[in-house]
């Protein structure tokens, strides 16, 4: 089932972002969206349009609108991190220049709302509230996430509402459309945007655990990452809650600063990290949120047999290692 979402959504892809001109604008569009991805976001929005009506092809357009508007922040965040890579390749600011993936990055945001614009007044007026909220969401967590790094402390409650800001509220938003482009008034497909979000928490949680702890045959990026550029996951947090005046001070010591000897750092902070118990509290915290989508999943309108493929899906997405 997720393998003929995936192929549809793909052709469908393909065929809305077809090349225009000028060749300049779009080609750096077409590059980002076609390097590759999860594509987890439009996946789910036609999961919860077939659950709910039977079908997903109405859901595509809804989909391509999340996955665009997706790949845009990834071009602009990029920018700000000075990324030379994403997904195994050259940002597209590396490929061409920064002006040209500014303003890339911004034809993509017009192109994510006219996705929208094929369906009847009734619904597209229901859609794009949501969309809207959750594009400044995004955006608003993407502002805290650069103003961590210059703050003096930073609370485990801040970090989480930065990660459900910056990744789970869309997660919620593709599941909520596609349910609404199914049928549901908003209202009644409050469950799905829940799920979504919890998902999302479980999910960000699980990345910040593997980059530290992944395995690196598998992991697809470098391991320890977070901790080579300094950046306060909720490991760091749960190790300066619970570690000794000493371990504080290390890691504090090692998060101020760049190291010359990176894989040094990286041992010593996942040290810390184990011997305050941080990674399993982490741990036990990934299995809350993901315990909780499971149980958001009861709430849907839908037959009890089509909720069994989103429970499935949370498990398989939540057991990966990579």
């Amino acid at each position: 089932m997720i393998a003929s979402y995936h192929e549809a959504f793909m052709a469908y892809l393909t065929e809305q972002t077809a090349t225009k001109e000028p060749a300049s604008l779009y080609a750096p569009t077409q590059y980002i969206l076609q390097l590759g991805g999860k594509r987890i976001r439009p996946l789910l929005a036609l999961m919860a349009a077939d659950a709910v009506q039977g079908s997903f092809e109405e859901a595509l357009p809804a989909a391509l609108a999340v996955e665009i508007f997706h790949n845009f922040s990834l071009v602009h965040d990029d920018i700000m991190d000075e990324a030379p890579l994403r997904r195994g390749k050259p940002t597209v600011h590396e490929k061409w220049d920064v002006n040209t993936a500014i303003l890339s990055g911004d034809v993509m945001l017009v192109n994510a709302y006219q996705c929208l614009n094929v369906y009847p007044p009734e619904l597209f007026s229901a859609l794009t509230p949501l969309f809207s909220l959750t594009a400044q969401q995004v955006c608003e967590g993407q502002q805290y996430d650069m103003d961590f790094p210059l703050q003096e402390s930073v609370s485990q409650e801040a970090y989480l509402h930065m990660i459900k800001f910056k990744t789970a509220v869309l997660l919620g938003c593709s599941l909520q459309m596609g349910a609404m482009v199914g049928g549901l008034s908003k209202e009644e497909s409050q469950a799905f945007y829940d799920f979504g979000i919890q998902l999302g928490l479980a999910f960000q949680l699980q990345d910040d655990y593997l980059d530290a702890f992944g395995d690196p045959e598998t992991f697809g990026k470098q391991v320890g990452g977070d901790i080579i550029e300094n950046k306060k996951t909720l490991l760091y947090l749960l190790a300066l809650e619970n570690g000794t005046q000493e371990e504080k001070t290390v890691l504090s010591t090692l998060f101020s600063s760049s190291s010359s000897n990176q894989e040094e750092k990286v041992e010593r902070v996942k040290a810390i990290f184990k011997s305050t118990k941080a990674d399993e509290k982490i741990q036990a915290l990934i299995k809350d949120y993901t315990d909780q989508a499971l149980k958001t999943v009861e709430d849907f309108s839908i037959p009890s047999e089509k909720k069994a493929v989103f429970t499935a899906f949370a498990k398989e997405l939540m057991e990966r290692k990579l």
